[in-house]
């Protein structure tokens, strides 16, 4: 009966705990929304996976457009490229000035320290992880899509990277910021 609770817990090996617990880390950053975004109205929204611009909206963007295949996967790639230096560095203050506004006045360069502690600690094993994956083609799945929260459209990338040793999957959310789309979220399971 141990044996069962301690592989519930902790998997067959402590690495399988420290993903584990990065997840759960990443998951906790992975919300950036300023103090007007109210996620639990999730459900409530219109998810879509294509609209078109409604002129009468205020908060009328025009970016419902889902990006090229081609940008998608720069957009997965870079951010995954920021992640994978910020972890070899334990410095995360490029990937936090890449991300929206959004993410930055959410979330201080410490506190993602904190929250990828155990990511930094293990890279011997995470980054060769991470760096097999930019040589690889991203998978999406679902189908990359656009959801709408209070007026503004966010990019939603969810998928994986078929790299070795093992899978790299990736939920990743972005919202246009200045004609750019900007990291909101960016949770990684491997």
């Amino acid at each position: 009966m141990k044996n069962l609770i301690n592989t519930l817990l902790f998997g067959r090996d402590k690495f399988s705990f420290l993903i584990a617990l990065g997840i759960v880390c990443a998951i906790a950053l992975g919300c950036s929304c300023g103090k007007d975004f109210d996620l639990s109205n999730i459900g409530k929204e219109s998810n879509t996976t294509h609209t078109s611009s409604n002129s009468d909206s205020p908060f009328s963007t025009g970016d419902d457009e889902i990006p090229a295949p081609s940008e998608l996967e720069s957009l997965v790639k870079d951010t995954t490229e920021d992640f994978a230096k910020a972890i070899d560095s334990n410095d995360f203050s490029t990937m936090r000035e890449n991300a929206s506004s959004d993410f930055q006045s959410q979330f201080s360069e410490q506190q993602m320290q904190d929250a990828f502690k155990q990511y930094v600690q293990n890279k011997k094993i995470v980054l060769p992880v991470l760096n097999n994956a930019l040589t690889q083609t991203p998978t999406f799945s679902p189908a990359p899509s656009i959801r709408k929260e209070k007026g503004l459209s966010i990019l939603v990338l969810s998928g994986s990277f078929p790299s070795k040793p093992r899978v790299l999957k990736f939920e990743a959310e972005y919202i246009k910021r200045d004609g750019e789309w900007k990291l909101l979220k960016y949770v990684v399971n491997m």
